[in-house]
């Protein structure tokens, strides 16, 4: 431990959990809380809580970021889709399609790994801020970067070669993310209008619901932003994209000690990065924040981030049947050395 970093974030975890852990809070779903967590399964009911990969629709939302596209493989310098395998053997009827896609790992219902979001901040103790992550893995060691490839014949690929060696969501696949479900819905409180939610608005909603989150919980807000892209059908309101529907503030101190002490596994939103973008850092000095609260998950605490979740149905059936508490299930791709993945989740009550 004391060789990666010597210096820790105020009000971090690292460490805590081991010099070389890259799960995180994911260390508290441990079995009992598991057991603890299917024991919310009453009716055998299932919602799927993943947006269709193509919406949002368009680059309005993220313009770093494009929606899938879709190709087949290739046979025998064909189109291997409604392809006659007596195209090689007149003797054989089957007919195959095979295809492929061209993926943004962020653009819709999302996971954020621990290599999504660092800082600059000095961990060695040299007195010289550096790119670090969660637990003091650095950028410099651990993320592998990639120079520009001008000669390269789609644009899309002049960065190819990126990957984190360490912090990569394939830590999050094999922890196997299961456990219990919280749903707080700001949606039903506050409405469609652009609310910036303090920890003030989100106790009151908890304390008129009755919710209580406990350690190693993984908590759900809705706020009715992927409902709003699911009846938008690919053709979302520039408008409503950035400036509708609730969103934490991330800089609120009293937010803030209430992720770190609250003992929640993951969080997870069905809007855009969880927290209002930009956020209201209230450090002291020039040095700040743009998204206080992905810092403080990501970097400080390892507290891994769900975006552009679809939870609306899951919410009013809890609602209608005065509950909170459900089985959340919802593995990333296994895919080592990314930084981010489609989250397919799924809740059972």
């Amino acid at each position: 431990m004391a060789a990666r970093w010597k210096n820790r974030p105020e009000g971090s975890n690292w460490g805590d959990f081991g010099p070389d852990d890259q799960r995180g809070r994911l260390n508290l779903l441990t079995p009992e809380r598991v057991v603890a967590a299917a024991r919310e399964v009453r009716e055998g009911i299932r919602f799927c809580l993943s947006l269709p990969l193509d919406l949002p629709g368009g680059r309005d939302l993220n313009p770093r970021r494009f929606p899938p596209r879709r190709f087949s493989t290739e046979r025998n310098g064909l189109s291997n889709y409604n392809f006659p395998l007596a195209e090689d053997n007149p003797e054989l009827t089957d007919v195959v399609s095979d295809d492929a896609v061209l993926l943004c790992l962020q653009y819709s219902s999302q996971w954020d790994s621990f290599a999504h979001v660092g800082s600059l901040f000095d961990a060695n103790g040299d007195g010289i801020p550096e790119i670090v992550y969660y637990n003091g893995w650095t950028g410099l060691e651990h993320l592998v970067a990639a120079q520009p490839r001008n000669d390269a014949a789609d644009p899309l690929m002049r960065f190819e070669g990126v990957r984190a060696k360490a912090l990569g969501i394939e830590n999050m696949a094999q922890a196997g993310v299961q456990g219990r479900g919280v749903m707080i819905d700001l949606h039903r409180h506050l409405g469609d209008e652009r609310t910036v939610v303090d920890f003030a608005t989100l106790d009151r909603i908890m304390k008129e619901d009755g919710i209580v989150v406990e350690e190693g919980d993984m908590v759900c807000l809705h706020t009715g932003f992927g409902k709003m892209l699911v009846e938008r059908a690919g053709n979302p309101d520039p408008d409503a994209l950035h400036n509708a529907y609730p969103a934490l503030d991330g800089g609120d101190p009293e937010l803030q000690d209430w992720i770190r002490d609250s003992g929640l596994a993951v969080l997870v939103a069905d809007n855009y990065a969880v927290e209002h973008i930009p956020g209201r850092d209230r450090r002291n000095g020039p040095k700040r924040a743009m998204m206080p609260l992905h810092e403080l998950c990501l970097f400080k605490l390892g507290i891994h981030l769900g975006e552009i979740w679809y939870l609306t149905a899951l919410a009013e059936w809890l609602h209608a049947n005065s509950r909170s508490r459900f089985l959340l299930t919802a593995p990333p791709l296994h895919l080592p050395g990314v930084v981010g993945s489609p989250a397919n989740a799924i809740a059972t009550v």
